[in-house]
């Protein structure tokens, strides 16, 4: 049990860490490479905080572990909606950006959606409730045109400042960058191993379901780096990033994560995996009228969404 423990938080250690290190190892070659810096912040950095679910969820889909890896995804969205996003906004009111209100929010809220109706196949006249092969395809084409709206819109936004964060990006020679690209990758998949190790056998020990462990113990140790970006961001005065990574986020779990790991593997959801899909709809839909009332989050609304998550989590764990 304790040799489990140790494995889960050198789990944790080595994904945050090897995803920040293949943030910037990545970011360096594509800065050297000449790629604008507004497309590596809106894609590398932006998903390298999501390197985390999806190194725990695809390995759990490759070992058929599915209910860890579709609680990994709804745990972690649920606590970036009302966690990161709800402490971000107790410590300084989130500003929200007209663009984020009608554009990329509403894309989440597409996404969440239709996550739910695809889970709901026996409500739709099928024989079992699953995310199948083709359900995961129809996920990464939404995936295609979020990436190529995002990034288009992007580019025209750059011709107005060209120079906008080029000095955030890092730059290494070649080989540092490369060391750091293929250490930080390696980092993220033994990371993930580790974690989907470690939590099946603590989930086997302690009697509790694999999709508790996915929901909680799993999904609060992957968003680590949102919710301290997100955190940081907000404590500058950053609302874009705070924001911003929360809905870049959560689209990425839904729309890439959990459908590659349903490429590797059709995954079957139980009853108590739907429960958590309404739930979280239910999140979404509460924390955007949020944003969108008075264009942004104050701190009792941040206060609000952290006591959702506090009675969600306990309903979680009594059940």
């Amino acid at each position: 049990m304790i040799l489990s423990f140790a494995l889960l938080i050198a789990g944790f250690i080595l994904l945050v860490k090897g995803a920040d290190f293949f943030v910037d190892g990545s970011s360096s070659i594509a800065k050297l490479l000449k790629i604008p810096s507004i497309v590596i912040g809106l894609t590398i950095v932006a998903f390298g905080t999501s390197a985390p679910e999806a190194a725990v969820s695809i390995i759990a889909g490759i070992q058929k572990s599915n209910d860890i890896a579709v609680g990994n995804v709804i745990g972690s969205n649920m606590f970036n909606l009302l966690v990161v996003l709800g402490v971000s906004a107790a410590i300084k009111p989130v500003h929200i950006k007209e663009q984020i209100i009608k554009k990329d929010y509403p894309f989440m809220l597409i996404a969440s959606a239709l996550l739910l109706v695809m889970s709901y196949d026996v409500f739709l006249g099928g024989s079992e409730n699953m995310i199948s092969r083709g359900d995961a395809l129809i996920l990464l084409i939404f995936m295609g045109i979020f990436l190529y709206s995002v990034i288009s819109s992007a580019l025209r936004s750059r011709k107005e400042n060209i120079n906008s964060g080029e000095d955030d990006i890092p730059s290494y020679g070649v080989g540092k960058s490369l060391l750091f690209t293929i250490g930080g990758l390696a980092g993220i998949i033994i990371g993930g191993q580790f974690v989907v190790d470690s939590a099946s056998d603590i989930a086997i020990r302690f009697g509790m379901s694999q999709t508790l462990v996915g929901l909680t113990i799993v999904a609060v140790g992957t968003s680590l780096p949102e919710l301290v970006t997100s955190v940081v961001a907000a404590r500058k005065g950053e609302s874009d990033i705070a924001i911003g990574n929360v809905v870049g986020s959560n689209i990425f779990n839904i729309l890439f994560v959990l459908a590659a790991s349903a490429v590797i593997s059709p995954m079957n959801i139980n009853a108590q995996c739907l429960f958590d899909l309404l739930v979280l709809m239910a999140v979404t839909v509460v924390a955007y009228i949020f944003c969108a009332t008075k264009k942004s989050v104050n701190r009792i609304e941040g206060i609000v969404l952290v006591l959702l998550y506090a009675a969600y989590l306990t309903y979680a764990i009594v059940r």
